[in-house]
């Protein structure tokens, strides 16, 4: 059986797991309560720039 030939370190066994992590977990979206359009969680909508029922993002007048 292979045995490992020097200890990883708790860092370097984490730095591990979570770039594993990060590319088997889909993005979780949810609907903008304002203005109705896909945003990720926990964001500021891009669209409207509402966040929890305030406006936080300045968006340019086009």
């Amino acid at each position: 059986m292979a045995n490992p030939t020097c200890k990883m370190s708790k860092s370097r066994r984490d730095k591990r797991r979570a770039q594993f992590n990060a590319r088997t977990k889909a993005a979780v979206t949810v609907n903008c309560p304002h203005c109705g359009e896909p945003t990720l969680s926990h964001r500021a909508c891009r669209h409207c720039g509402h966040y929890r029922g305030r406006f936080v993002l300045n968006k340019a007048e086009k």
